[in-house]
Parts: structure tokens; C-alpha cells; sequence
């Protein structure tokens, strides 16, 4: 383990406490597999993030190993000593296990990473990097995005292995690269994301070389594919501190390329037309709406919040009386969500979600402050649907005014709306509201065949329910009726 350093040994020692002792719980496991790959003829060691987290006494059940094995050799240790082994990674000398081991009083389950000595590189206009097999846990290390993720633990002897002086780089809570940053982000572009991501994470600073470097090579990001740049950016925005790890993004130029979107709220003020920084406002949202998390991280909330005013720019528009407007703001952002979380390959129905809180962040404002009535209440929660508590938060969220008195009154008249929710769900199912009478009951009382009629009737049925609230059956049958009527005198 690290050796004694004479600057700052107490500093140290909680180091190697924690490092011992994360090390310690992970042994029933980590020894184990080692001791195979030894008797195989093979040497492995904990890297990278693993021996990191293990520093910082924040090592979990991912752990990450390296070795001299090449792939086909680690499926021959691994896959009788593991609970399960998959081969998604091996074209990049990955393989994938899972076992589960007794530690202490528990069983645990362990995820698992063996990767073979590498060296990788794009070429300039390949989006997958080209992987060849190294020898040396040393040309292995000095591949390694940053000096923080460069070490390693040799195992089972616990042997300490720092060529790029990581454990100081830790201690100063600082991300710098093993090699020039030039180097490191030519190798892989999708570094100078991660810079960000570790960044917003850890909550460290990155080295001004490196910062210098992500400006001048942010370009380059272009090559890497659409998923791999969601996966990262999904990573930042699930951080701690992702205020850090975005305006990292922004002021390096990156995010012109992976999420324009955002410096393009950056709107220039003015003396005359004065108005609220929408990217400084946007930030606050996202920590506020974070601030309202209860079941840990959540992608939608968070990605709506970043993304709620995308609109601003397009529909900024300088009135005559001097203030500037933003109208359907809501409506054009929640088609720029929709664009922008396609482009970058995320899933549909998370696409649909974060696109409808950006289109419904402005409903509760709609209503003013006076008194909600039943069938606003109803249609608020109707629209919202399975995202009323996400709009909610963030609602809550968009509230960034500096006036004490103007944020109380609106917290306020939001109590009152989810006051209001609350006494209608008790008299009401409003999170299923559906019209009194569904449409086999439409098609026998009217004596037609599905088709568009039914479909109009159902609506006018719905409407009716939204309005008034549950009619009971006889009611039902005679507005209906009352609707058909008309529509025959039509």
C-alpha cells in the first residue's frame, strides 16, 4: 500500500486506512480470483476507478481488474469460479462476471471487470477505438484517462502502484492525465466528457492544461457516437455536483457540440430590456429540483430541469413597454427536447416523459392565483398523468426569484393546488379519470358500430367528466343522448 509520505504523513495515514480497509472487505473475492489467475500463470491487479474509490472509502461490489491474461485465457479462470460470465466487452479485452461471496456475517454479490493490458486510439474519423494488447501493467496504466484512475493494487501481495503520481493528484483533489492531455484526448475524445463527469462527481478541479486542451480539441468530440456521449452526459447530470460538471462543459466549448441547447441560454442582458439569466436560472433549477429528490437520483426530473427553457431563445421577442417576452416557450422547448434526447439516442418513452414536463412546467402559471376550481384540478392532474409528482418538483423547482415575498406567495398557491389534488382524489379517481360510459356502452345506447362517432362522443363523454365530476349513470345516458340529438340536428 502507499508508501509514507513525509510532506503530510497524517493525510496519509487516513489513506491507507481507508484503502486497507476497503481492501480488507473486498479480499474474500479480490484474493481469490487472484490466487487463480497465479496458479494459471497470470498476474492481476485492482485498477482504475476501484483502487480510487478504495482511497476515498468508497469502494462498492464494482470492481475492476487488469491483467496479462488475454481474453480467452481469463474465460478459462473465470467461468468456473463465477456465478455468471458474459462476453459483451471482449472485442476490447473485457470480460464480465458476477459471484456472490460470504462477507462477514452476509452474502454479498460482487459485479466484475477483467480486462486485458491495453492501448487503445481512434483514428481521426473512426467513431470505435482500435484495441491492441499490452504486456506491462505499466503500458497499461499510462493509457488511463486521468493520474486518479493510473493505479493499481497487485494482488494478492497488495503491492501499491502509482507511476503517475495519482495519490497525489487524489490528495489535491485534482484531474490531470498520465501522458500530455493532447495525447490522452486524441486517444479517446470522449475523455474530455469524463473530465467533466469526474468533475461533477468527485467534486474535483481539473488542471488548467487539461482545461486548455478540452477547449482546443472539443471538436473532436464529433467522432464519438451518440451513445456513448449520452452515457456519459446521463453520469454528469446523475452527479452530486453536476452544476460543475456542465459549466465545465460550457465554458470549453464542448457542450456546442454534445448539448447546444444549453450555453445558447447564456442571453446577452441589457440596461433597457433587462431579464433574468435563463443559464444561471437553469443551473439554480436543477440543483432546487435535486434538492426535492426522495428516492435517490432521478434522470427525468433532472433532465427536464436542464432542459425546461431551450425555448427561450427561439421565442424571445423585446415588447414595447421595455420587458422581454418569451411566449409558448414551453411549446417550441418541449420540440427541442424531443429533438435533441433523439439525436442522442435516449430511449423513447424517457424522450416522451422530459418532453411533456418541459411542455407542462408552465400549467400551474396558467391558472393565476386565485382559487383552483374542480375541473382545472382535474385537467392539471389528467395532462400530467404518471408525471404529476415530477411536475411537482419541478414547478418548485422553476421558482428562482430573489423576492422572499413573491417566492412565499408562490409556494403557497402551489400548496393550495396539491391541497386541492389531495381533497379531490378522496372523492374522485382522478389518476384514471375516464368518462362515466365507456364505448361499448356508447355504441349500444346510440345503436352504431365503432367508427369516428364513437370516438367524438367519448371525447364530449370525458369532457363532460372533466367539467363536472362524476355524473352517475342516468346522467350520463341522458347528456349523451342530449349530444347525439344535436349532432343528428347538425
Amino acid at each position: 500500500m502507499p508508501n509514507a509520505n513525509e510532506d503530510n504523513p497524517r493525510a496519509l495515514s487516513q489513506v491507507q486506512q481507508r484503502a486497507v480497509s476497503e481492501l480488507l472487505r473486498v479480499s474474500p473475492v479480490a484474493d481469490d480470483l487472484a490466487r487463480r489467475f497465479k496458479e494459471a500463470g497470470f498476474s492481476l491487479a485492482l485498477v482504475g476507478g476501484s483502487v480510487r474509490d478504495a482511497l476515498l472509502g468508497r469502494l462498492g461490489n464494482d470492481l475492476d481488474f487488469t491483467t496479462d491474461a488475454r481474453p480467452e485465457d481469463v474465460l478459462k479462470i473465470v467461468r468456473p469460479w463465477a456465478d455468471a460470465t458474459w462476453e459483451v466487452g471482449i472485442a476490447f479485452g473485457t470480460v464480465g462476471a458476477q459471484k456472490d461471496a460470504r462477507v462477514g456475517d452476509a452474502v454479498q454479490r460482487f459485479q466484475i471487470e477483467v480486462t486485458t493490458y491495453r492501448s487503445e486510439a481512434y483514428d481521426r474519423s473512426s467513431r470505435k477505438p482500435e484495441v491492441s494488447y499490452g504486456d506491462s501493467i505499466e503500458e497499461d496504466l499510462v493509457r488511463r484517462d486521468f493520474t486518479v484512475n493510473a493505479m493499481a493494487v497487485a494482488l494478492p501481495e497488495k503491492e501499491f502502484i502509482d507511476p503517475h503520481q495519482g495519490l497525489d493528484d487524489l490528495a489535491a483533489r485534482v484531474l490531470r492525465t498520465p501522458g500530455t492531455p493532447e495525447e490522452s484526448f486524441s486517444d479517446d475524445p470522449l475523455r474530455m466528457m469524463r473530465a467533466a463527469r469526474f468533475a461533477a462527481q468527485l467534486d474535483f478541479e481539473v488542471a488548467p492544461e487539461v482545461v486548455t486542451a478540452m477547449k482546443e480539441m472539443a471538436g473532436r468530440i464529433e467522432i464519438v457516437s451518440a451513445e456513448r456521449v449520452r452515457d456519459e452526459l446521463n453520469k454528469l447530470v446523475l452527479s452530486a455536483y453536476p452544476r460543475k460538471g456542465l459549466t465545465l462543459l460550457v465554458e470549453t466549448g464542448l457542450a456546442d457540440h454534445v448539448l447546444p441547447e444549453l450555453p445558447a441560454l447564456r442571453l446577452e442582458r441589457d440596461e433597457h430590456h433587462r431579464h433574468k439569466d435563463v443559464y444561471d436560472h437553469t443551473l439554480i433549477v436543477l440543483e432546487q429540483a435535486m434538492a426535492l429528490e426522495q428516492d435517490g437520483p432521478d434522470l427525468a426530473l433532472r433532465l427536464a430541469a436542464l432542459l425546461h427553457d431551450i425555448g427561450k431563445p427561439r421565442t424571445r421577442r423585446f415588447e414595447k413597454d421595455g420587458r422581454v417576452s418569451f411566449h409558448h416557450h414551453e411549446v417550441v422547448g418541449a420540440k427541442m427536447t424531443k429533438k435533441r434526447m433523439t439525436a442522442l439516442k435516449y430511449p423513447n418513452e424517457l424522450v416522451k416523459d422530459v418532453s411533456r414536463l418541459v411542455e407542462l412546467h408552465l400549467r400551474f402559471h396558467g391558472y393565476g392565483t386565485g382559487e383552483w376550481t374542480d375541473s382545472a384540478v382535474r385537467r392539471y392532474v389528467r395532462d400530467a398523468g404518471p408525471l404529476l409528482e415530477r411536475l411537482h418538483k419541478l414547478t418548485r423547482s422553476d421558482c428562482t426569484t430573489r423576492n422572499k415575498r413573491k417566492a412565499a406567495a408562490l409556494s403557497r398557491a402551489y400548496d393550495g393546488l396539491e391541497e386541492r389534488i389531495a381533497q379531490l382524489k378522496d372523492q374522485e379517481e382522478l389518476d384514471a379519470i375516464r368518462p362515466d360510459l365507456d364505448g361499448n356502452q356508447i355504441m349500444e345506447i346510440l345503436g352504431v358500430g365503432p367508427g369516428p362517432v364513437v370516438g367524438r362522443a367519448y371525447k364530449h363523454m370525458l369532457e363532460l367528466r372533466l367539467e363536472n365530476g362524476p355524473m352517475g349513470h342516468d346522467a350520463a345516458v341522458s347528456a349523451l343522448k342530449e349530444w347525439w340529438a344535436e349532432q343528428s340536428e347538425g
